[in-house]
């Protein structure tokens, strides 16, 4: 996964217990902050299922559009 530089303006507090944290577990502050961010978002979670999903591009799209077709109102 490619990763960008960016810049971001936090509460002091909220910086000094990163720090503390990435210095408790030997990580980079950068590490901290993506970490929270993911599990905050919940890619965490996103990234577990996909990787045990089993089921092709193909079955999920039909599986969508089948999905999509009965919650769809009944033309008159």
């Amino acid at each position: 996964m490619s990763k960008v530089r960016t810049t971001l303006t936090i509460d002091q507090a909220v910086l000094r217990a990163v720090k503390h944290s990435a210095a408790r577990s030997g990580r980079r502050d950068s590490e901290v902050i993506e970490e929270a961010l993911r599990r905050e978002l919940g890619l965490d979670l996103l990234e577990q299922l996909w990787s045990r999903n089993e089921m092709s591009e193909k079955k999920a799209t039909e599986l969508a559009v089948e999905a999509q077709h009965k919650t769809r109102r009944k033309r008159r």
